[in-house]
């Protein structure tokens, strides 16, 4: 069937079909208000209908206000809840036409129907106009005593909303000691509720500068009062129990057997159908009885079920949060929950973020008497089609390893791990070994002999390649091709991107060196040397210190590197008992969700440091940013390599072939035949310096390690017009302020090759890059495909001249866009060249 012609197309009904549309509207709406003609109010709805349809999807339509409150005069309650949800749209960004509406308010305000005086009150109140404040106060005075019960439900609120518009008013009319008499003495529950929410919000905000207030807040917490509450607990609706049992838990009762009746007469509660309920009756239970021991483990006991039972029931959402809380009480009594293991295994049908938890408290749980159930049903898990849940699971099997239960069984199905052939449980698996032979080193006899058959080609991941080269430096007298292995790694050094696993080759190597000297002694001198030209700074000094450390005894360097160990005994924890104490403290609130106190997602000052602002292009440096945005990655030059001489540094000073601000000295005879007065390496932290190292010591380990052979010349830089200051650096507020001055010079885009593409992971492997091309990075942000950074260079001739850059990389479609601004713009092309070209061998080497 052919489509309709454009012309024969039915308007929606739902948005403009022109400019003229609102106009329109306008003048229906005014023929319709003073008419009383059977019907009118029939049409007066459709009209309505349209004008808040508009306003709904954003369209403006506040120039039909004046129409809109003159067909406001009407017994029809359902146009009267039109107007008012129109009127309080508009009227804060109108407060001239807001005075419109006041009269016929206030007249509602006084109907004989109670639902239109509630509905008139809340709606006058939520007009949020400060000049408005004075039409208020009597209308809420005749709420608070209004015979209806839904008037003085919203009369209370309406109190709240005046207090956060003008606090002096709210307290000069004394409205919170008519809600404290209302809250005392008012027969309905939900009255009682609003003015307890009310008081407390307007009584914590005053403390600080009332003492009054400030008495009043805490007269809250008195027996009476509380007991006041208690015994009408069944009366609220849900959402005020749990308003009232979070009062009861800041009560502090006077005696144990206080303790009891206020137990007792909440014992119900736990049995509710709510969640929010049920947990606000346990963090009650927990905070009342925290001083005595036998009684606080039989909470536990008690309110275990009531949880589990909920986990059960109920939307994934919920069964996460109650899982959460749960969790919390696990970590601070494993052994209550050690009997209920089964509870925490893992549904096919249950979203990731719940099966991630669940295997976190069967790590917690495990003990003696349940460790194999546990572990079988873990191993099941590791062959999961989702491959987070089945790293989480090898994990777990690993934690539960290292608490000493079972560790003969759980050795040998973490070794069958490797048998898998999937590259990521071999990664994992990888790890785990690696910290079960620091604390079983009893076991390196076995799990070597099957370490020993994965190929180092076949393990791409940093931290599981950093795991198997630090078991070939420590094993490598039981691994016959330790030296081989690590050769061929060393010999692929440029193409390793991970600075953890350069540190872990320069320390494997040097350990293989010392138990099997003839066959490693080529691969240490290629290491050290690769080391020593390394442009990341804890991979360069860290090959500085062991050609030093040689040069001056290797006997002491051997036991510097290869010291004598002991089994690691416990490993620390992620979380202080501090930090865990606090969370507990705030049972029932966010904080156990997201496993930190309140103050460290509320409090500025543990924030992150950077944030974008909305627009693109301009950097917000402040103290507030999402989940998203990282730390500014700023590297300042300095003189960090205290082990150079002083005529060493002025070599490294010196522009290097890769454009780090970091070189190797020169490693021929000239260069370390020098005075031993200014070859002394740096003190210690005890203030006593080694011995200074001779020349024939230098020669003979130079000669050793094939670094006395003469250098490669290094490679002839491209030609360029344009040098860049490789030690520069530029502080976020002056980088905020040229950045808002300057005009953009350069806007282009630019592709990115597949390996650049692969390589970009995270932003840090970017900053990581540039910052050898001597661009640094003043802040990134963003998670893949799509990352954002902003970045700065000096020129090199003039140090007033910055580049500065805001670089977008979309890493599905392999393309970048850059913007560039600097005070020369002469030499804008320049650099954009030499950035585009720098970020096209991303991933090359």
């Amino acid at each position: 069937m052919a489509p309709l012609p454009q012309s024969q197309r039915p308007q929606s009904t739902s948005q403009p079909s022109g400019k003229g549309e609102v106009s329109d509207l306008k003048m229906q709406l005014r023929q319709h208000a003073g008419s009383r003609a059977p019907g009118t109010d029939d049409s007066k709805r459709e009209l309505f209908k349209k004008v808040i349809s508009y306003m709904t999807v954003g369209i403006d339509v506040s120039s039909l206000f004046s129409e809109m409150v003159m067909c406001s005069a009407t017994s029809d309650i359902v146009l009267k809840k039109m107007c008012y949800l129109y009127v309080g749209n508009y009227a804060k960004g109108n407060p001239d036409l807001a005075l419109l509406t006041i009269n016929f308010l206030q007249k509602d305000c006084r109907d004989e129907d109670p639902m239109i005086r509630g509905l008139a009150l809340r709606s006058l109140c939520s007009l949020r106009v400060a000049n408005l404040v004075e039409y208020l106060v009597g209308p809420l005075g005749l709420g608070l005593k209004d015979n209806n019960s839904y008037v003085r439900t919203v009369a209370a609120i309406g109190i709240l909303k005046l207090y956060h518009i003008s606090a002096s008013t709210c307290v000069d009319a004394d409205f919170p000691s008519m809600l404290k008499a209302l809250m005392l003495n008012d027969p309905d529950a939900q009255v009682v509720a609003n003015c307890l929410t009310a008081l407390q919000e307007i009584w914590s905000l005053e403390a600080g500068t009332s003492e009054e207030a400030s008495r009043e807040r805490e007269a809250l917490l008195t027996k009476p009062v509380i007991y006041y509450f208690l015994n009408r607990i069944k009366e609220f609706s849900e959402w005020a129990q749990c308003i009232v049992l979070d009062l009861v838990a800041k009560y502090i009762p006077s005696d144990s057997n206080e303790i009891f009746d206020i137990m007792n007469l909440l014992e119900d509660r736990l049995q509710h159908a709510n969640g929010a309920v049920v947990l606000a009756t346990s963090k009650v239970f927990l905070h009342l009885t925290l001083s005595m021991t036998d009684v606080h483990q039989q909470v536990y006991e008690r309110i275990k079920a009531p949880l589990l039972t909920l986990v059960s029931s109920g939307s994934q959402e919920q069964s996460y949060a109650v899982l959460s809380h749960l969790h919390l009480l696990v970590m601070r009594a494993p052994m209550l929950f050690s009997s209920d293991y089964k509870h925490f295994y893992c549904q096919y049908n249950e979203p990731s973020y719940v099966k991630k938890l669940k295997l976190e408290m069967l790590t917690a749980v495990a003990n003696e008497s349940n460790t194999y159930e546990i572990v079988t049903e873990l191993c099941e898990y590791a062959a999961n089609v989702d491959v987070p849940i089945a790293r989480e699971s090898i994990r777990a099997v690993g934690k539960i390893a290292l608490q000493q239960y079972d560790v003969n069984a759980i050795v040998d199905r973490l070794l069958l791990f490797l048998e898998m052939e999937k590259d990521y449980v071999t990664a994992e698996t990888l790890v785990l070994v690696k910290d079960l032979l620091r604390k079983y080193p009893q076991w390196s006899h076995d799990c070597i002999a099957v370490v020993g058959n994965i190929s180092s080609k076949n393990v791409q991941e940093p931290k599981a390649k950093a795991a198997l080269i630090w078991m070939l430096g420590e094993y490598s007298q039981d691994m016959f091709d330790a030296p081989y292995i690590l050769e061929s790694l060393i010999d692929n050094w440029d193409d390793e991107h991970s600075a953890e696993v350069r540190l872990h080759l320069l320390t494997a190597v040097l350990k293989c060196f010392f138990k099997r000297p003839p066959e490693t002694q080529k691969a240490l001198g290629a290491a050290l040397a690769a080391g020593l030209a390394d442009s990341h700074q804890d991979v360069h000094d860290r090959a500085l210190f062991y050609y030093r450390l040689l040069q001056y005894n290797a006997s002491v360097a051997e036991r510097v590197v290869n010291p004598p160990k002991q089994a690691v005994s416990v490993f620390a924890d992620t979380q202080s008992s501090e930090i865990k104490d606090r969370i507990f403290d705030e049972f029932n609130s966010l904080s156990v969700i997201y496993e930190k106190p309140s103050y460290m997602f509320t409090d500025k000052e543990h924030r992150g440091p950077f944030e974008f602002s909305e627009e693109l292009g301009i950097l917000s440096v402040g103290v507030e940013s999402d989940d998203n945005v990282s730390p500014a990655q700023r590297v300042e030059a300095s003189d960090n390599d205290l082990l150079l001489s002083t005529s060493e540094k002025e070599e490294s000073r010196g522009p290097s072939s890769n454009g780090s601000a970091y070189s190797a000295p020169a490693y021929d005879s000239s260069a370390v035949s020098v005075t031993a007065s200014q070859t002394q390496l740096v003190s210690t932290s005890q203030n006593q310096a080694l011995p200074a190292y001779t020349p024939q010591a230098s020669l003979a380990i130079d000669d050793l390690l094939g670094l006395s052979s003469p250098a490669a010349p290094a490679p002839t830089p491209s030609p360029s017009t344009l040098k860049l200051n490789a030690r520069a650096v530029l502080d976020p507020s002056s980088f905020q302020r040229k950045w808002g001055q300057l005009s953009v010079s350069l806007s282009q885009d630019c592709s990115i090759s597949p390996q650049g593409t692969a390589a970009l992971t995270t932003p840090q492997v970017l900053l990581r890059h540039m910052q050898g091309h001597s661009i640094h990075c003043i802040a990134s942000g963003g998670q893949a495909p799509i990352f954002k950074f902003f970045f700065y260079a000096q020129k090199a001739e003039e140090l007033a001249v910055f580049y500065l850059v805001e670089c977008v990389i979309n890493t599905s479609s392999s393309k970048a866009q850059i913007k560039v601004k600097s005070e020369d713009q002469s030499t804008s092309q320049a650099f954009s060249d030499m950035f585009q070209s720098a970020l096209s061998r991303l991933g090359m080497s």
